[in-house]
């Protein structure tokens, strides 16, 4: 492929992609400053794969898996720990697109609550609507983990952080 077809091609993916990309990333982060990190290193992966790339049959996801292993790596990283505990001293961001409601202002500070691998299992089951097999194929573990780590994600959620119990009835469970 010519790199200007390339680079067309590219320039329109990423550009089109990049708000949902943010969107997810900041549910993952829960920091408009690091979302725009992840999603700028994301892309920039995608970039340097995209000639390769032409085979895949779900660019959608294969961006999406690209972004949560991005975010999953940063967690195991002695700097990023540091750093998360050194910005949490600093004030929150106001996000630069959209005011928030209460209640979204209160699920966003419940997520970021919860440990990242339920956070990533929550956001993608019910943010990005993954089923629980493309969710453990994005998080590259098995069914029953993310089963788990849903499970306990959203009792954190429900119990815990926003204190009333999640019920079937309701929709969340």
């Amino acid at each position: 492929m010519a790199k200007p077809k390339r680079d067309a091609e590219f320039i329109e993916f990423a550009s089109t992609r990049a708000t949902w990309l943010r969107g997810v990333a900041y549910l993952l982060c829960a920091d408009w400053h690091r979302a725009d990190d992840l999603v700028q290193e994301t892309i920039t992966k995608l970039y340097v794969h995209w000639p390769r790339l032409a085979r895949v049959e779900n660019m959608d996801g294969y961006a999406r898996k690209a972004l949560v292993n991005t975010f999953l790596s940063e967690q195991r990283s002695p700097w990023e720990r540091w750093r998360a505990r050194w910005q949490a001293q600093e004030l929150p961001d106001a996000p630069v697109f959209a005011p928030d409601l209460d209640a979204s202002v209160d699920l966003r500070e419940a997520l970021a609550a919860l440990p990242p691998r339920q956070r990533t299992a929550v956001v993608l089951r019910y943010y990005c609507d993954l089923t629980v097999e493309q969710t453990a194929e994005a998080m590259g573990c098995s069914t029953g983990n993310v089963k788990s780590q849903t499970s306990r994600g959203i009792d954190a959620l429900s119990r815990r952080l926003l204190a009333g119990p999640a019920t079937v009835a309701e929709g969340v469970v």
